[in-house]
């Protein structure tokens, strides 16, 4: 889709399916010729207006600033670390569950194989636990790095 408009109307904007070329100009021509006749067009073009003095619309990049990129990673860390938080709190929930058998293990008292089988699902909570929270205490400095830079980005300027 190309778009033109007129120097002498720039908020005249005419749409035409694929990309700039003699022939999209051409077309441009019939609408801007229909818009003058259903009496649409703001402007007088009575000295003449040829497809070649279109002027294409193009869509302008979004600009970010080293600012937007700084917030955007900020807030990519902060989701982080809330992901990484919750998921160490669950998991911690569970490796206390499993602390108790823990001293079973280690007692002299008998134990049946429902035992060491849930010592051995115990084991894999305690290792994703510790994982979970050794992954979450790294990100928290980062976290906290970012909340300032959050803070600097929200900070408004204060009234005189």
């Amino acid at each position: 889709m190309v778009q033109y408009t007129l120097i002498q109307s720039p908020e005249v904007v005419i749409d035409i399916p694929g990309k700039d070329s003699t022939k999209a100009r051409d077309k441009a021509m019939d609408q801007l010729l229909e818009l003058m006749e259903a009496g649409e067009l703001p402007t007088d073009l009575s000295d003449g207006f040829g497809p070649q003095q279109f002027i294409e619309v193009k869509e302008l990049s979004p600009v970010t600033t080293e600012a937007d990129d700084a917030v955007n990673h900020a807030i990519q860390v902060l989701s982080t670390f809330a992901t990484l938080k919750q998921k160490a709190q669950t998991l911690r929930a569970e490796a206390r569950k499993v602390r108790p058998h823990l001293d079973t293990l280690l007692s002299e008292d008998e134990s049946d194989s429902e035992v060491f089988d849930t010592l051995k699902e115990g084991f894999k909570t305690l290792k994703s636990f510790a994982q979970a929270h050794s992954r979450y205490q790294e990100a928290r400095a980062e976290a906290q790095q970012s909340l300032t830079v959050l803070d600097q980005a929200l900070a408004l300027p204060e009234d005189d």
